[in-house]
């Protein structure tokens, strides 16, 4: 299960970086829990990008014949064990879910997959059909305060705040080095800044989505609020602030 997840990690990390309005991304997997295909979704409305999903549906006795001439043939395919917990675990997607919709649907055991299947020429209609004022069957996913992408108001205060808070995660790694993966406490990296106090070992995965966390954040408050800093001295003071609230000691 460890494995399954950072696997869906590495994928949803992947789609964030490739999503554009000019890429079309097909997440070829498994995509059987409804809270992971909510986070795709949420990574295309972030992008402002349509997103629709197609589901093969197949009858588990017919999975089941699958996966033991897979093993037959060739030995590759899932222990007895992982296919059980496949099943038991797998969330059927449902069209009433705006995640999940629209939602298009295969029967390959019965009708085959065919490049003329009604639901692959659909899908790609609605991937591909040209907006404008007047379509009504395509939706394009709005981005929200919560989903949109930093806005600074200064040209150099994005590269200043990735910077500074890259040079924060890199004095802590290198401090937690020392330190035998122990905690990192009273660590300065300035005297003019806070200590960092963390209160447990903090892995790099961990610290590079506590930085993106932060950059977002900061990003979001500037929309109503002040602008974040330009300096990397102000960057780093309010990265270290934020870390310690989180995970402080």
């Amino acid at each position: 299960m460890t494995s399954e997840k950072n696997l869906r990690g590495v994928l949803r990390s992947e789609v964030d970086r490739s999503l554009s309005k000019d890429n079309i991304i097909i997440v070829d997997s498994l995509n059987s829990i409804k809270g992971y295909r909510y986070e795709l979704w949420c990574l295309a409305r972030a992008a402002g990008i349509r997103h629709c999903v197609l589901y093969c549906d197949v009858e588990e006795t017919q999975c089941r014949k699958w996966n033991i001439k897979r093993r037959e043939k060739d030995g590759i395919s899932y222990t007895d064990v992982i296919f059980e917990d496949l099943i038991r675990r797998f969330e059927r997607p449902d069209s009433r879910n705006r995640w999940d919709s629209p939602l298009f649907e295969l029967w390959p055991f019965k009708d085959g997959i065919e490049k003329s299947s009604h639901a692959i020429i659909d899908l790609v209609s609605y991937i591909t059909k040209k907006v404008d004022s007047k379509t009504r069957d395509v939706k394009i996913l709005q981005p929200t305060i919560a989903t949109q992408s930093a806005r600074f108001s200064e040209a150099n205060s994005l590269y200043e705040m990735d910077r500074a808070t890259q040079e924060v995660t890199s004095a802590i790694v290198e401090a937690q080095s020392l330190a035998m993966g122990g905690p990192v406490t009273g660590l300065s990296i300035s005297h003019d800044l806070p200590s960092i106090n963390l209160s447990r070992s903090v892995g790099l995965p961990e610290l590079r989505r506590l930085r993106k966390t932060f950059i977002k954040l900061t990003g979001q408050s500037s929309l109503s609020g002040p602008p974040p800093p330009s300096d990397a001295d102000s960057a780093k003071r309010m990265f270290i602030d934020y870390l310690n609230r989180e995970i402080g000691s």
